[in-house]
């Protein structure tokens, strides 16, 4: 019997560690970057661009908007550029298709891309 008492355990151990490993595995997983979506809306937030690649439909109109307290961004692309502000929000209507990136000029990392098809 204690024989049979120490196999279960043994097993429940080697169960318990196995799962354990297994968790620690998926905490290593790398994160993706946010899927591209058809919002109409980027927020400025947390020093990023969120979502940082929108795609949208020639004539739509796009908007940034700030809520990242009192820190100053701004929008600035081929064709476009807001003022740099620290609330509020700016938009501007893409009419051709094609990839416009765009970058805040006070923080280099914070990088987007507007995606416009027909």
């Amino acid at each position: 019997m204690e024989q049979r008492h120490n196999n279960i355990t043994g097993k429940l151990v080697a169960a318990l560690a196995l799962g354990a490993l297994l968790a620690a595995c998926v905490d290593d997983v790398p994160t993706t970057p946010p899927p591209v979506t058809d919002s109409l809306t980027v927020t400025i937030e947390d020093m990023q661009f969120t979502p940082s690649q929108v795609t949208i439909e020639a004539g739509d109109t796009l908007s940034w908007v700030w809520n990242d307290g009192v820190m100053p961004h701004n929008v600035s692309g081929d064709g476009f550029e807001s003022e740099t502000q620290s609330d509020g929000s700016f938009s501007h209507t893409f009419d051709d298709p094609g990839d416009f990136p765009y970058v805040c000029t006070l923080h280099s990392g914070m990088r987007g891309t507007v995606t416009v098809e027909r």
